[in-house]
């Protein structure tokens, strides 16, 4: 009889499989990183279709950005080109700035011992500047300054409360150890520079018609190293 029963059970089985309810497979729960490591290494694993390596320098930046401080991102000294107030504007100088890539120049005293203005190259190009002017006709005298040890988030409240793109950077004795731009700091908190050829933001129809969904961009990478970075080289 109890083979008989099998027998039964066995052709059946099969046919009333469809009608029963399927156990759903446990969910684990969420992983929660415990540490900064951890937060990483989630990055890292984290598939590029899903988390690009732009969004990975930005959150990598963002994470550090009150911790950096200003002598981690500025130009330091020895790469400054600096113009002395009684240096002559003539070809040669305005050659040398110009092929130099920055767009602030800080000037100098004769003895090299104080800042005494800034020349910015949008005014050197809309002069008309002579072989026999100096310097300081065309300097800038307001000098704003950040001190090395200030974190990057004191160093940006710094260009929104004075709305000044160029600060001349000095340690605790006053001594001129590099300088910062908004540029090093937008860099640095997006881990690229944004670049596109439009070159019309003064005109009011060319910004209206302008098809921004078309529009080529490119990036500049950021110099600096994220921690991101250097905890994946590490």
């Amino acid at each position: 009889m109890n083979n008989f029963m099998e027998k039964i059970v066995s052709a059946i089985d099969p046919k009333l499989e469809r009608y029963r309810k399927k156990e759903e497979p446990a969910k684990l729960p969420p992983y929660v990183p415990e540490s900064l490591t951890d937060f990483i290494g989630v990055l890292k694993r984290t598939p590029k279709e899903i988390l690009s390596s732009k969004q990975r320098a930005i959150i990598a930046s963002s994470m550090s950005f009150t911790e950096r401080k200003v002598s981690d991102v500025m130009m330091p000294r020895p790469e400054i080109t600096f113009v002395y107030e009684h240096d002559f504007l003539g070809p040669l100088m305005l050659d040398k700035l110009y092929k130099s890539g920055s767009s602030h120049f800080p000037v100098l005293s004769s003895d090299g011992r104080q800042v005494i203005g800034v020349i910015h190259t949008d005014q050197l190009n809309s002069l008309e500047i002579k072989n026999t002017d100096r310097a300081t006709k065309y300097l800038d005298s307001k000098v704003y300054f950040l001190r090395d040890d200030y974190t990057l988030e004191q160093a940006m409240a710094a260009f929104l409360r004075t709305n000044c793109f160029f600060f001349v950077v000095i340690d605790r004795t006053g001594q001129l150890v590099g300088l910062l731009t908004y540029k090093m700091l937008v860099a640095y908190l997006l881990g690229y520079i944004p670049h596109d050829d439009f070159l019309e933001d003064s005109s009011i129809s060319a910004v209206m018609k302008r098809d921004v969904s078309n529009s080529a961009s490119t990036e500049h990478p950021s110099s600096q190293p994220s921690d991101y970075d250097e905890a994946t080289h590490n």
